[in-house]
C-alpha cells in the first residue's frame, strides 16, 4: 500500500505508481490533438468552461512560446501553466545566450528533463499534464512530453480525454503531404465526434506555417470560418 505514497520508491512489479497516476489525470483532461501537414502543424484544443457565466474567450488553451513555437495540453492545468512559462523562459534564455531560436526538439527535451526531475525528488510529485509543443526549425515538429520525462515525435496525435478513440480516427484520416484545410477537417471532425455537444466556441486552435514559422492562435472568428 505504500508504494502508491511515495515518488522515490518503485513497487516490487518495478512501477512508480504516482507516475502512473498522473497519466490518469491527463486522460482525464480535455482532449487536444496536433495534426502536421505539408506546410506546418495545427493544433487545436477543447476548452472546459465549467460555468454558463464563464467567459470562454479568456481560457487560452494554446499559446505561443517563442515566435516559431506553439503548445497545448491536456491534464492539471496549473501544472501546465507552470511548465509552459518554464518553456518561455528557457527559449527566451536561449535566443539571448546564442543569438538564435532554440530549435524544437532541444526545448521539448529540457522540459521533460525537467518533468523527469519530478519523478526521483523526495516531497515533491510528477506533473499531471501532457504538453504537446508544435514548431518549425527546418521542417514541421509535433513533440508529445509525459510526465515519466519521456517524449515522441508524431505525424498526428490526440492527448487527453478520448484520445484512444481519436487517435484512432486520426490514423484512418491522416495522410502524408495533406493540406492546412484538410488537416483542420481531420481534427475537428475527430474531436465533434467523440466529444458530446461540442461547442464551436468551446475550441482553440494554433497554427504555424513554413511561409513565415510564426505560430498563430486563431480568433474566435477565423475558429468559427474552420467550423463550417
Amino acid at each position: 500500500m505504500g508504494y502508491d505514497r511515495a515518488i522515490t520508491v518503485f513497487s516490487p512489479d518495478g512501477r512508480i505508481l504516482q507516475v502512473e497516476y498522473a497519466r490518469k489525470t491527463i486522460s482525464q483532461g480535455t482532449p487536444a490533438i496536433g495534426i502536421v501537414f505539408k506546410d506546418g502543424v495545427v493544433l487545436l484544443a477543447v476548452k472546459k468552461v465549467i460555468d454558463k457565466l464563464m467567459v470562454a474567450e479568456s481560457i487560452e488553451k494554446v499559446n505561443a512560446i517563442d515566435d516559431h513555437i506553439g503548445v497545448t495540453s491536456a491534464g492539471l492545468i496549473g501544472d501546465g501553466r507552470v511548465l509552459i512559462e518554464k518553456a518561455q523562459q528557457i527559449a527566451q534564455k536561449h535566443k539571448i545566450t546564442y543569438d538564435e531560436p532554440i530549435d524544437v526538439i532541444t526545448l521539448t527535451r529540457k522540459i521533460s528533463d525537467f518533468k523527469q526531475a519530478y519523478t526521483q525528488w523526495g516531497g515533491s510529485r510528477p506533473f499531471g499534464i501532457s504538453l504537446l509543443f508544435a514548431g518549425i526549425d527546418e521542417k514541421p515538429h509535433l513533440l508529445v512530453t509525459e510526465p515519466s520525462g519521456i517524449y515522441f515525435e508524431y505525424k498526428a496525435t490526440a492527448i487527453g480525454d478520448k484520445s484512444t478513440e481519436i487517435n484512432q480516427l486520426l490514423e484512418a484520416g491522416y495522410k502524408d503531404n495533406m493540406s492546412k484545410e484538410d488537416a483542420l477537417k481531420l481534427g475537428l471532425s475527430s474531436l465533434k465526434k467523440h466529444i458530446k455537444d461540442l461547442d464551436k466556441n468551446h475550441v482553440d486552435i494554433g497554427i504555424i506555417t513554413t511561409v513565415d514559422k510564426t505560430f498563430k492562435r486563431l480568433s474566435q472568428r477565423d475558429v468559427v470560418s474552420a467550423w463550417t
